[in-house]
Order: structure tokens, then C-alpha cells, then sequence
């Protein structure tokens, strides 16, 4: 609302609002034509054929908002052309705010406002004007609309509606850089003179920030805005109405400013070198320190990386992701007694470089880590560390030395050491170590044949401290000595046919030697001195460590005889060299013509046990053919005992007899008790008593009609079926070829009064039906028992 002005203020805004509404009343004076209704019957006469035009005549209306004088506010004056002044019309208002907001007096038309208005909650009023005859109280005139307007006045401050408001620009922005739009928001009236007309200034804040007059855009008004110095400024921004003339309503708001960061600041190391200290018995791998570079920047512009520019032969670095820190780690493992001090130079340098800024400077820095090693008790070192290689020969001697394994103390002090050969290693004792000297002797006869190699473990320890030990491994290789003679690779044995030809190959032989020679084997073949008058075969050495046999002359014959034995002598290259005799098997044999070999045997000729192809395949035919008789017979058998126990398991009193019942149809369940062909009857005979017949021995249906009436069941003849059955069993009795046990078979009976008739057409016997079925004894043997059912009864046999 608007503030508390003077009465003479307010006078002085009443003037200016009724001069206002004189300037546009008489110029927008309105009138409307009509004859009143109501004064019809006044009118009749000798002018009653004129029609007289009369009508509204008054001014547009305006009440200045925000009055607060004592009296009511005059508004306008409502007037038709009819009045003469005389009184005679009375005048009434209707609508919105009448009688209430807005009075009429009744006789001038004239239109007072009695309450304050405010524009801003509603800016006009419409209401209706009516002119009546005061007597008669008839409409003088046609009722009319007209609307009073609130005129406005500038009682509204401008307001941030969406205020307070929160903006952000990057660091080290140019100078007018958007930063963010505000808007206030004034409720007077826009078209009406400046009231509404906004503009916008910094009341704080103003030598970092500016704000566009007219639009309310706050921009940069420096460009060396740091975030590291200062992250986020409050501004005081006032929106002022009158567009900023004297006397004109304001309102402010709160603009909070936050700055975000850029890639401006290089990493830095706080100190330019960090101390640190290891043991040299520390393992690979092992972080000797942690180093952090600062940058001042905020988010993934701190994300950095480490490198080591100087002393990475020994030492690395690597990052920690979660921390930032440098981890400096041992990459090689120390030594005190080589360099107790390390220094490595590590380097930051930041992952995400803005161009716009590398003339700023380099984004890395560098800081020293010195590394102290302390000394520690280190256990022996062998030479070499990684193992001693040895020979010995096959041949040597219990004691003879092997080799000496060299270890050392690597500390400074350099105390002595003892050496033991892990039992382990070498169970059987072949090998003694001097404790002092670490020399390796034989313990045993070596075979190389057996082991050519000896894998054992040395072990080292401080004299005085036997906790600090050391292992290494020691390979004794076994040298060969030519001590086992040559011998045939397997014990050949070659066959020849009677028709052999002189200078025909028997055979190829070779030999093997235990032995390895350093300049490799080298043999030698010849016939063994009891052979070498031999007329039979001869010994050819090819020189390639192997020997070809072959025949001398031909005419062997097997029945002579059969089998040949030739000694042949192989000796190696040595040194010393060394030879042995082996024996060679030679058969003769019978051959065919092509020389494929057919008997071996002096005495029987066996044929060849290869069939041909067609012979195989003849007696795989016979085979299938054997199979399958033998399953054809089977599954006959099977078959036949099959149907005889089935012949056999047929039951006669298995057998059923099915009868079709008319009953209501499906929704009739009562109409039959299909319990009746499941029970056995036993029917007994007719009793000329006032009880009749046993009615448990009846159908259900039976004993219901029972109940209703007993002379129903005295229409019953149960003779036909006793007969009938009584037949059966004499038949039955009498055939031989039944199975030995009785047959009871049960029927079922309708009645004669069952709700459904029966079609069947034995039923015909009790009727008087004058159908003959005389013909049913023509038609063969199969309806002989038919045909008698339907002959003429007779009385005799019935009762029978």
C-alpha cells in the first residue's frame, strides 16, 4: 500500500483526478436512445403516432485510488435528457459495489465513491445505471452499463519477486562479462505515466560488478577477479520506479556472486627438500616416503602427476590417486656399504593445463627427496649369486676335490663364515664341504651312467650369528669316462628266403653306448673271429655307426637247415676302447613268388592267415544273417506265449453288457439309478401275499414307485427273465468247453411304468401288440433264441 501522505497532498491529487475526468468526460459523453416501457399508456392522444427519442447522457468515470479524505469522493454524474429538473425521476445504480462502494443520489445522478481504493486489487467497476418515474416507479429509460476506472497512482515499490539470487562467472573473466539477469517486478499501472518504469543500480558492490540500467544484466566490472583471493561478493542491487526521477518508489535485493575456479595456479611443493631414511635390507617395492605438491585451484584442476627427473635407477614414484601424494618406493634393492645417500629429484606437473593461461608460467614444480640408507647385518653373499657351476671326472677318486664355492660378508665389519651343504640336497653323502674353506670333495664312487648330473644346496651363516644364512644352489656336473662297451640296439633277428641271392641286404643293425664322448660315438663292425670263415653271410660297415648284412651265395634250404647264428664284434673310438660280441639271428625261410614270406618252419607249411576282402564281407553277410533268424524266432515265441496268456486271463464274468437308457436328458440325474446294473438281483418268485415281492431285491426306481402305490409292482412279471436265465445255466452246464467256475451275469429291468417308454422291442411280449414276428425263424440260427422269445406264448412253458 501506499505510504502515509499529507491531507494536502491528497487535495491536491483529488483536483488533478476530477479535472481529468472533466477532460475526458465531456469529450466521451455518451447517449442512448430509447423510449421508456413503462410510460406507454401516458403517451396515448392525438400525438400517440410520434415517437420520442430520449436517452442516458453522461461522462467516462475515474476515482483516484488511495483517497483518504473525510467526505465521499465525487465520481461523475449519470443524467438523462428526459429530466427537466422537476424531481420527477429517480435514479438508481446496480453491479459491483453499489450501494456498498459507490452511492447514488437519487435526484441529481450523482456518484460518490465512500471507501479507499486501490488499484492493484481491482482496477475497475462495472455497474448499471437505471432512471425510474418516481410516482409510478416505472423505467423511464432502458437500463444501461457503465464502468468507473481506478485511476492509478504511484503507491507500489518495485520488487525482486525472485529474489535472492545466486550467480557465478569463472575467475579472471574480461571486464563485461555477463554474469546473471535480474528482474523486479512494479504493480502499478504500465500505461499510465512512469510509474512502472524501472531502473536498476548497485548500491553495493559496484567496483567489482555493474548492472545494465535498463535490463538488469550484472556484468564484470574487473578483470583480474582471482578465486584464490576471493570466492563469491555480495551485491546490494535497488530496482527504482519514476525511471529514477525524484520522488520515485525502490526496492533491493541481495545478489550473491559465486566465483568458479580456473587452471590458473601451478602445483608447489612446500619445502624444496624432504629427508627420509630405509634400511638397506628393506624389499623391492617398499614406499620410503610421501611427498604432496599444493595447488591452489580447486576440483580436477588439482589433479597432478609425479615423476622422478634425477636418481630413478634405484627409486620410483607413483601417485595416489585419493590423495594427491607422491609415493616414492625402492625400485632396486640397496646398499649401504656401496652409497649410503640418494638423492632423487620429484617432479609435479598438472594433468589438465589451460592454453588460455600458459603465459602465466609453468605449470610444474620440482623438490628434492634425499634418501638415507642405514646400515644393517646382511646375510652372506655367494659368488656368483646366482650359483656355481662344476665338473668332476666319472672316474675320480673318494676325496678328490670337486670345486670351492666363495662367500662373503657384506657388511663392514666382515666377520668369517662357516658353509654346510644342505642334507636335503644330497641324501646319499656323495659330497663333503670344508666349513672354512667352502672346497667341495668326492664322498663316493660316481657313475655317470646313473646320475649325470648332482643339484646340491650351500649354505653360508655369520660364525657368530647364525641367524644371518645365506643359500645357494651348486651344480656338479659328472664328465664321462669310456667305461661301458658298445651293444646292439635290440636283439636283431632277420629272416631270409631259400632263393636269396648272393649281395641280397638281410638286415641293418646298429648299436648304442652308454657312454657320451665330448668329440661324439664312433663304431666299428666286423665278424667275430669264430665267424670270419663263414661262406654264408657277409658284414658291411656303412660308417655311419651302423652295419648292413648280406647274403654270400644262394641255395639256402630250410630243411636243411633253418636258422643261422652270426657273431658280430662292435668296438667304440675309446679312449680305451672298449668292445663286445653280439649274436644275430638269421631264419630261412619259404617265400612266394613276389618274396613275401610264407613259412618259417621246416617241417609244416602254414598258409597265409590274411582273408581277402570278398571273403570278409561274405562272412560278416552270414553272421547278419544268423542274428537276425535268431531274433525273428524269439519274437515269435514271444508273440505266442503273448496271446496264450491273454487267452488264458480272459475272464467270462468280466464281460459287460451294455444297455441304452432314454433318460430327460442331460439335466436329468434323478431319472435312472445306474446303481441297478451294478447290483446283483436276486429275483424271487412271485408271491400272491399283500406284501409282494422283496423290494430290496428291486431297482431304485422300483421301490420309489413302491412307495407311491403298491399295484404297481403287481403288474411284474419277472417269469421271462427266470426262464431266460435258467436256460443259460443249463447250457453252460451242459457245454464241456466252458472254464470250471459259474457265470452271473445281471440284468437290468425298466419296469412298466417308467416315466419313459420303452423302445425296446423286447417289451412287445406282455403288449397286445398284433405284430406278427413270425419271420424271425427265417432268418437263420443267429436269431433262433429271438425268434422263440416272440412266438406264441405259451402258457405251460411261461410258467415252467
Amino acid at each position: 500500500m501506499a505510504p502515509s501522505w499529507t491531507a494536502g497532498a491528497w487535495t491536491v491529487l483529488a483536483a488533478v483526478g476530477l479535472l481529468s475526468c472533466c477532460s475526458f468526460g465531456w469529450c466521451e459523453a455518451s447517449r442512448t436512445s430509447g423510449s421508456a416501457s413503462g410510460r406507454s399508456g401516458q403517451e396515448q392522444g392525438p400525438t400517440s403516432l410520434e415517437r420520442v427519442k430520449r436517452g442516458w447522457v453522461w461522462n467516462q468515470f475515474f476515482v483516484v485510488e488511495e483517497y483518504t479524505g473525510t467526505e465521499p469522493l465525487y465520481v461523475g454524474k449519470i443524467h438523462t435528457d428526459s429530466d427537466e429538473g422537476e424531481g420527477n425521476i429517480k435514479y438508481t445504480i446496480s453491479g459491483e459495489g453499489a450501494g456498498s462502494i459507490f452511492i447514488i443520489d437519487e435526484l441529481t445522478g450523482d456518484i460518490h465513491a465512500t471507501e479507499r481504493l486501490d488499484r492493484e486489487e481491482k482496477a475497475f467497476y462495472t455497474l448499471r445505471a437505471q432512471a425510474r418515474d418516481r410516482l409510478s416507479n416505472d423505467p423511464l429509460e432502458p437500463e444501461s452499463e457503465f464502468v468507473i476506472k481506478v485511476q492509478d497512482i504511484n503507491d507500489s515499490e518495485p520488487k525482486f519477486l525472485e529474489g535472492p539470487y545466486i550467480g557465478s562467472v569463472a575467475e579472471l573473466s574480461p571486464i563485461g562479462t555477463s554474469v546473471m539477469k535480474i528482474t523486479a517486478s512494479d504493480a502499478d499501472d504500465p500505461t499510465y505515466g512512469s510509474s512502472a518504469r524501472v531502473v536498476y543500480s548497485v548500491l553495493e558492490g559496484e567496483m567489482f560488478f555493474t548492472v545494465d540500467r535498463h535490463t538488469g544484466i550484472i556484468m564484470t566490472a574487473v578483470a583480474d577477479l582471482d578465486r584464490e583471493t576471493q570466492d563469491r561478493y555480495e551485491l546490494v542491487v535497488k530496482a527504482t520506479d519514476m525511471a529514477g526521477q525524484m520522488g520515485g518508489l525502490s526496492g533491493s535485493t541481495t545478489v550473491t556472486i559465486v566465483i568458479t575456479d580456473v587452471n590458473d595456479n601451478p602445483p608447489r611443493f612446500q619445502q624444496k627438500m624432504y629427508q627420509f631414511s630405509v634400511s638397506e635390507g628393506a624389499a623391492v617395492g617398499t614406499p620410503v616416503g610421501h611427498v604432496i605438491a599444493t595447488d591452489a585451484d580447486m576440483g580436477e584442476n588439482t589433479d597432478m602427476s609425479y615423476l622422478i627427473k634425477e636418481g630413478g635407477e634405484l627409486f620410483k614414484v607413483a601417485t595416489d590417486v585419493e590423495t594427491q601424494e607422491a609415493v616414492v618406493s625402492i625400485k632396486k634393492p640397496l646398499d649401504f656399504e656401496s652409497k649410503c645417500t640418494h638423492n632423487v629429484v620429484v617432479e609435479a606437473v598438472n594433468k589438465h593445463v589451460d592454453p588460455r593461461f600458459v603465459d602465466l608460467g609453468s605449470f610444474r614444480d620440482q623438490t628434492i627427496v634425499r634418501v638415507s640408507v642405514s646400515d644393517v647385518d646382511e646375510p652372506p653373499i655367494f659368488q656368483p649369486p646366482e650359483g656355481a657351476i662344476m665338473e668332476v671326472q666319472e672316474d675320480a677318486k673318494v676325496g678328490e676335490l670337486v670345486g670351492i664355492v666363495t662367500a662373503r660378508d657384506p657388511d663392514v665389519k666382515n666377520k668369517p663364515l662357516r658353509f654346510t651343504i644342505d642334507r636335503t640336497t644330497d641324501q646319499e653323502m656323495i659330497f663333503h664341504i670344508d666349513p672354512d674353506s667352502g672346497a667341495i670333495t668326492l664322498g663316493k664312487i660316481l657313475d655317470r651312467e646313473t646320475a649325470g648330473w648332482h643339484n646340491i644346496t650351500v649354505k653360508a651363516v655369520e660364525a657368530d650369528n647364525h641367524t644371518m644364512a645365506s643359500h645357494s644352489a651348486v651344480s656338479i656336473r659328472i664328465l664321462d669316462v669310456n667305461d661301458n662297451p658298445p651293444e646292439l640296439a635290440t636283439p636283431y633277428e632277420a629272416s631270409i628266403c631259400e632263393d636269396a641271392k648272393p649281395g641280397q641286404l638281410i638286415h641293418t643293425i646298429s648299436v648304442v653306448d652308454r657312454d657320451e664322448p665330448q668329440s661324439g660315438h664312433r663304431f666299428y663292425f666286423n665278424l667275430a673271429p669264430e665267424a670270419s670263415s663263414n661262406r654264408h653271410f657277409t658284414l658291411w660297415d656303412v660308417k655311419d655307426n651302423t652295419a648292413s648284412i648280406r647274403t654270400q651265395r644262394s641255395g639256402f634250404n630250410r630243411h636243411e637247415q633253418n636258422v643261422y647264428f652270426l657273431p658280430i664284434l662292435v668296438v667304440d673310438s675309446g679312449p680305451p676302447s672298449l668292445s663286445s660280441t653280439s649274436t644275430l639271428t638269421i631264419h630261412v625261410c619259404g617265400c612266394d613268388t613276389e618274396g613275401a614270406i610264407q613259412s618259417c618252419n621246416a617241417t609244416a607249411y602254414v598258409m597265409s592267415a590274411a582273408l581277402s576282402p570278398g571273403a570278409l564281407i561274405a562272412l560278416l553277410v552270414c553272421m547278419l544273417i544268423l542274428i537276425v533268424l535268431v531274433l525273428l524266432i524269439l519274437t515269435l515265441k514271444r508273440h505266442r506265449k503273448g496271446q496264450r496268456m491273454a487267452e488264458d486271463e480272459e475272464d467270462m464274468r468280466d464281460n459287460v453288457i451294455k444297455y441304452n437308457d432314454e433318460g430327460g436328458g442331460e439335466q436329468d440325474t434323478q431319472a435312472y439309478d445306474m446303481s441297478a446294473l451294478r447290483n446283483l438281483y436276486d429275483f424271487p418268485e412271485a408271491k400272491n401275499c399283500e406284501s409282494g415281492p422283496d423290494i430290496r431285491s428291486l431297482p431304485q426306481w422300483v421301490q420309489t414307485s413302491q412307495a407311491g402305490g403298491a399295484e404297481r409292482l403287481e403288474g411284474a412279471d419277472f417269469s421271462l427273465f427266470k426262464g431266460y436265465i435258467r436256460k443259460k445255466v443249463e447250457q453252460a452246464d451242459a457245454d464241456l468247453s466252458v472254464p470250471p467256475y459259474d457265470s452271473f451275469q445281471t440284468y437290468a429291468f425298466e419296469g412298466s411304468s417308467s416315466p419313459a417308454l420303452s423302445l425296446s422291442s423286447i417289451h412287445t411280449l406282455s403288449t397286445t401288440s398284433d405284430q406278427d414276428f413270425s419271420y424271425l425263424s427265417d432268418w437263420g440260427p443267429r436269431f433262433k433264441q429271438l425268434a422263440g422269445y416272440y412266438a406264441p406264448g405259451n402258457p405251460e412253458e411261461e410258467g415252467s
